[in-house]
């Protein structure tokens, strides 16, 4: 079972290498290096993981991968309010990564919770 690619996985992708960038101010402390490397490896999955979904053998395979992805979206979300609560950064460098994150989420959810209904899919 094969799902056409879009915007999205440009929007994942893109996620991801905005965190990434955001690292190297992040990492310069002990406990910004924790985070950084925690929100590096949950935001980079999660673009991973939703590439796989593109090429999910079934609708089940389809619905897990995406369900790992929507966990990876939260577990992203999670850093970035941490970042932002602890004031590891200013709010001006986290405030795009967490509307992107927050809108994602919901994208993500609403395509799960579409397949798992059994209503096709637009990915």
């Amino acid at each position: 079972m094969s799902f056409p690619k879009d915007d999205l996985s440009e929007r994942l992708l893109n996620f991801a290498a905005e965190i990434i960038k955001l690292m190297g101010p992040l990492a310069k402390s002990v406990v910004g290096f924790h985070i950084s490397k925690q929100l590096m490896r949950a935001s980079t999955s999660a673009g991973a993981n939703y590439e796989e979904c593109c090429g999910a053998e079934s609708k089940n395979d389809f619905i897990h991968k995406m369900q790992i992805v929507l966990k990876e979206l939260k577990e992203s979300l999670y850093w970035l309010r941490l970042i932002r609560r602890a004031q590891l950064l200013p709010d001006s460098q986290t405030e795009y990564l967490l509307n992107e994150a927050t809108e994602l989420v919901k994208i993500i959810a609403k395509s799960v919770m579409t397949a798992k209904h059994g209503r096709t899919v637009k990915i």
